[in-house]
């Protein structure tokens, strides 16, 4: 199968089947480009999502959906960077592990955006969760700028994760066991 069809906020997809190790290939769910996904996605999420001050997600595909919901509903949003900026002073960071990244990484918020966050009613957003790796960073993020994580969501809950009450998901994705 070289890809998967799927319904995403009521616009039908093919998602592109890639790799991850020797048994498993993921169907890839990249937002980057697709204007149309990006604000239905955004739309319907919002109306299941709690209210909020701010949307926060990590660089880098959690991006437009983050923009996109902070546009339509609360209109501010802080992303947590991979690397550190020249902008960016006395960083706090964090540690993560992602199913689609080889390598260990960290995210990192500089002093301006740790202190915009502080006391705020934080929504947490990702295209797709898989392991969760990711949204224990954030959420490990935001504890430490003091931060009341009031939801996480995302577009597409992946394998396991669509079993996970702490998100709200619009649809699940299976992963796909190679024969």
């Amino acid at each position: 199968m070289d890809s998967y069809k799927m319904t995403i906020a009521g616009v039908e997809r093919d998602l592109k089947m890639f790799p991850v190790d020797e048994t498993t290939d993921i169907a890839a769910f990249i937002m980057f480009g697709d204007v149309e996904i990006t604000e239905k996605a955004a739309t319907e999420l919002l109306k299941l999502c709690p209210e909020h001050d701010v949307v926060v997600s990590a660089e880098a595909k959690g991006i437009p959906l983050c923009y996109e919901m902070a546009r339509q509903g609360c209109r501010e949003y802080v992303i947590a960077r991979k690397s550190v900026k020249v902008y960016m002073r006395n960083c706090t960071q964090v540690t993560v592990n992602s199913i689609t990244t080889a390598r260990e990484q960290k995210l990192y918020l500089g002093e301006d955006d740790v202190a915009f966050l502080r006391g705020k009613k934080v929504l947490l957003v990702d295209d797709v969760v898989s392991t969760g790796e990711s949204l224990a960073a954030l959420e490990m993020l935001m504890e430490s700028c003091k931060a009341d994580v009031v939801g996480k969501a995302c577009v597409l809950a992946e394998g396991d994760a669509k079993n996970r009450k702490d998100i709200t998901f619009l649809e699940p994705l299976p992963l796909f066991t190679k024969d």
